[in-house]
């Protein structure tokens, strides 16, 4: 398995699935499962007991992990892959498509 490319905070354009071609920024990012949470994609209905913290309980819209390998990194508007470089005795990522360091 390759190594998670991808952190927390990015910005993703899916590629694959029902929310083909929607963005969003990763909520969380799983390595064991290749897996990423990305904020208003894949939602899913819950249906949760009353508890403290929810005193009514019902059905809560949320969002499910999906397959890292169906998003992509959004960089300037367009989506590309994500390689690394060492600059400045760091490794550091960058963008593929235009050669920025992007953190």
């Amino acid at each position: 398995m390759s190594a998670m490319k991808l952190k927390k905070g990015d910005t993703v354009k899916v590629i694959a699935g029902k929310d083909k071609s929607k963005e969003g920024k990763i909520l969380s990012v799983n390595k064991k499962n290749n897996t990423v949470l990305v904020e208003g994609i894949n939602m899913v209905s819950k249906h949760t007991k009353p508890s403290a913290a929810n005193q009514a309980g019902g059905i809560v819209e949320q969002e499910a992990p999906i397959d890292a390998s169906n998003v992509m990194y959004v960089s300037g508007g367009k989506v590309t892959r994500i390689g690394y470089e060492i600059k400045d005795g760091k490794k550091v990522r960058v963008a593929k498509s235009t050669g920025k360091v992007i953190d």
